[in-house]
């Protein structure tokens, strides 16, 4: 089932392991003006998911935030033909497969404009991750960038993060930090990024962050 974490703002939270890792995994519903639905990192599709999709509404938008989360992509793509998929341009390098219909950049669509703002983070060319903010509910979704992990059964995982300073807090890792190309690209966008009023954050790894969500993100984007 879906939560609503904010009026618009639907969360589907889901197991997901990568190799040794237990990271969890969550795809982020919002509501268009037109009552349609903007999928934001699909899960892997289950009967289960497509099911909890349904009851909210028709899918407009299918979103591949980076050029990592794109592995079920092609199987909501094919169940929901009608609906777009948006994905940074480099994914159709990646994926010649798969259909993109929106090559996301710093501008948002005119159907998710009225609510939604992007920004590509720049610097990070294997990484091409995009940030978006819902207006109306002051959340910003988060993919890759940053991890907000407070429990896991992997002792890995919790030990990693907390070499990382990314046990139980909004932070990017080790890893991620070693995909920046360019400091003074990735300074540039975060600057957008840092001037929005943020309350909360969505996170596809980890816990939703309710409140403070702007002292959390500047910290977070500070470690960068």
């Amino acid at each position: 089932m879906f939560r609503e974490v904010a009026e618009g703002v639907y969360v589907f939270t889901v197991p997901f392991q990568m190799g040794v890792m237990d990271l969890g995994g969550r795809m982020t519903a919002v509501r268009l003006p037109d009552g349609g639905l903007w999928l934001h990192s699909p899960v892997r599709f289950t009967p289960e998911a497509r099911a909890a999709v349904d009851a909210l509404g028709p899918v407009r938008f299918l979103v591949a935030p980076n050029l990592m989360h794109h592995v079920s992509l092609q199987d909501w793509a094919e169940a929901y033909p009608d609906a777009k998929v948006a994905a940074p341009a480099g994914l159709r390098r990646k994926r010649p497969d798969l259909r993109i219909d929106v090559a996301l950049g710093d501008t948002a669509e005119p159907a998710w404009a009225p609510v939604l703002e992007q920004v590509v983070v720049q610097g990070m060319p294997k990484l091409d991750e995009l940030l978006f903010f819902h207006r109306p509910s002051r959340t910003l979704l988060v993919t890759d960038l940053a991890f907000n992990i407070h429990q896991t059964g992997s002792w890995f995982t919790r030990v990693y993060l907390k070499l990382n300073r990314a046990w139980q807090r909004l932070s990017p890792t080790l890893l991620t930090r070693s995909l920046i190309k360019d400091r003074e690209a990735l300074r540039a966008s975060l600057a957008r990024v840092l001037a929005w009023d943020v309350e909360r954050v969505v996170v596809c790894h980890g816990d939703v962050l309710e409140r403070d969500g702007r002292e959390a993100v500047r910290d977070a984007l500070g470690r960068l």
